[in-house]
C-alpha cells in the first residue's frame, strides 16, 4: 500500500517573501498508525504544514500526495473521500461553529454528506455514541447553540465529530491550547483513543513539549520551516541533540524548586551574522556552538541514534539520513500506553 500522506521536497513561500516551509520531506505509512508531534516556536512553520496536509494550501514547489496521488490531481470522488478520511481539530473551538446553528449542525451535515447512517434513529445513535466517547452527555450538549457551551465542550464536540467519521488521518492544530488544564487530559485521551482503537494517524501540531511528550509517539522539531531534529518522542525529549531542541526543553518549567529553567546558553541574534548565514543553518545566529561551516551551507540530517536524527554539524561523523527517508522513523516502534495518556 502507498503512503497515507507524503510531502516531497515541499517549500511554501508567501508573497511577502516569508519561507514558511523549506524543502520538507516525510511520509506517513497507513499501516503504522501513530501520533506524531510537529513542534517548534511561533513562526516555525507548524500551522503551514498542517494546512498543507489538509489540502488548504498549495506548495510553492514540491508535492503533497495522498495515497500516492498529488492533491491537485484528485478526482471529485477522490476529493470527497479525502475530506472524509482527513479531519481537523483546530486551536479555536469557537471559530469552527456557525453561531446561527445549533451544535447538532456539524454532526448532521457530516452524516448527510458522507451518508453515514441509514435512518434518523441510526444517525442519532451514532452521534450520541461519539459524544459519550469524549465524555459529553448528549442531553446536555445537543440542541444548544455554541455560545451556550464552554470552550472545552466545544472542542470535545469537534473531536466527537472526527470520531463519527472514522478518519484515517487527523490533523490537530494546538487542540488544547485554549481549554482549561482540567479538560486537556480528556481531549488528549480522546485523541489517543482514535489512534489506539480506530487506527487513526494523528499529526499533533503544538508548541507545548509537555503534552507532546505525554501523548505522542514521535516528534518533528521545526525551526523557520526546516527540520532541526526528529525521532521517538521519548528519545528526543529526554536526550535532545540539536542545540535548538535543547533550548526548547530547557525552557520547560519543571516541578522541582531546586531546578532552574532557562539556563541553556544562547547567543543573542546578531542581524549582520543572521544575514550572512542565510545560506547556512537557520539557527546559526542563535547557536552557542556555531562554526564557520554552519554559516556556509545547511547541515543534512545526521543519524545520532537508532531512531533519532539532528540537522547539526556537531554530528558530522555520523551517517547521513536523506530527508526523504524521514518517514521511516514513524513506521515501526511506538510506545505502549494501554490506552492511557501519560507514562
Amino acid at each position: 500500500m502507498s503512503n497515507l500522506l507524503e510531502l516531497k521536497n515541499v517549500t511554501k513561500k508567501f508573497k511577502t517573501g516569508t519561507v514558511a516551509l523549506d524543502n520538507i520531506s516525510f511520509a506517513l505509512d497507513a499501516n503504522s498508525p501513530s501520533i506524531i508531534a510537529v513542534a517548534g516556536e511561533s513562526g516555525s512553520g507548524k500551522t503551514t504544514l498542517a494546512l498543507m496536509a489538509l489540502g488548504f494550501l498549495d506548495p510553492s514547489s514540491g508535492d503533497v500526495l495522498y495515497k500516492g496521488k498529488p492533491m491537485g490531481k484528485l478526482s471529485g470522488a477522490e476529493q470527497t473521500a479525502f475530506r472524509k478520511e482527513v479531519q481537523a481539530v483546530f486551536q479555536d473551538p469557537f471559530a469552527v461553529y456557525n453561531p446561527f446553528y445549533k451544535v447538532d449542525h456539524i454532526f448532521n451535515v457530516a452524516v448527510k454528506n458522507f451518508k453515514l447512517a441509514s435512518s434518523k434513529a441510526d444517525a442519532r445513535q451514532r452521534i450520541e455514541e461519539a459524544l459519550v466517547s469524549v465524555g459529553l452527555r448528549p442531553e446536555e450538549t445537543l440542541g444548544r447553540f455554541p455560545h451556550q457551551l464552554s470552550g472545552g465542550q466545544r472542542q470535545r464536540l469537534v473531536v466527537a465529530r472526527a470520531l463519527l467519521l472514522r478518519p484515517q488521518l487527523l490533523v490537530a492544530d494546538e487542540p488544547v491550547s485554549m481549554v482549561d488544564a482540567s479538560l486537556r487530559a480528556t481531549i488528549l485521551e480522546s485523541l489517543r483513543k482514535l489512534k489506539d482503537e480506530l487506527g487513526v494517524t494523528i499529526l499533533y501540531i503544538t508548541h507545548d513539549l509537555t503534552t507532546a511528550y505525554h501523548v505522542c509517539d514521535q516528534i518533528i522539531v521545526l525551526y523557520k520551516g526546516s527540520v532541526m531534529e526528529a525521532g521517538d518522542v521519548e528519545t528526543v525529549i529526554t536526550n535532545p541533540q540539536h542545540p535548538y531542541t535543547q533550548l526548547l526543553i530547557d525552557s520547560i518549567p519543571w516541578p522541582d524548586l531546586q531546578r532552574r529553567w532557562g539556563q541553556q546558553e544562547i547567543i543573542a541574534i546578531d542581524d549582520d551574522k543572521s544575514k550572512a548565514a542565510r545560506g547556512g543553518c537557520k539557527f546559526a545566529a542563535r547557536c552557542p556552538h556555531v562554526m564557520e561551516k554552519c554559516r556556509q551551507s545547511p547541515p543534512p540530517l545526521y543519524k545520532v541514534a537508532d531512531r533519532q536524527v539532528a540537522s547539526c554539524y556537531l554530528y558530522e561523523d555520523q551517517a547521513i539520513m536523506p530527508s526523504e527517508n524521514l518517514g521511516t522513523l514513524f513506521t515501526t516502534k511506538v510506545k505502549a500506553t494501554n490506552g492511557q495518556v501519560g507514562r
